[in-house]
């Protein structure tokens, strides 16, 4: 018997994961202002979320935020999630971190006044960035 499992994150700032999530090609449902939305699981359990990430068509991710730290959690049974959607939780928080943490980075560096001069992507998929600033 599977079950929902939390997987706690540093993200949080939800506007950049929505867009990491949709560089990735992920479809999700935000809950209105003061509202929640449901995540399905295993035969038809449910828990609630602020978002819901549509894995495949059986199962869902949901996205919390925790009320102490701000942070992103991510619920979901991902024992059937890795089975329909095919890919494990770790490889869904990878990306998805990954991804976000590029985001913070270009935008940190926008902020400081420094320009992104080249990026790379090596052959274990580490991103990486070169910048430069006018007194270079």
């Amino acid at each position: 018997m599977s079950h929902f499992t939390t997987v706690q994150t540093k993200i949080n700032n939800l506007l950049r994961l929505e867009l990491v999530l949709k560089e990735l090609g992920f479809n999700y449902t935000k809950a209105e202002e003061g509202q929640l939305v449901h995540v399905k699981g295993y035969l038809g359990q449910k828990t609630q979320a602020k978002m819901v990430i549509h894995a495949s068509k059986s199962y869902e991710i949901g996205v919390n935020v925790d009320a102490e730290t701000g942070n992103v959690t991510f619920v979901a049974d991902w024992e059937f999630v890795e089975m329909t959607a095919g890919y494990s939780q770790d490889e869904f928080t990878r990306k998805v971190v990954q991804r976000y943490a590029y985001h913070t980075v270009k935008e940190e560096v926008t902020k400081r006044g420094y320009t992104l001069e080249e990026e790379k992507v090596d052959e274990k998929q580490q991103i990486h960035i070169k910048v430069s600033s006018w007194g270079d």
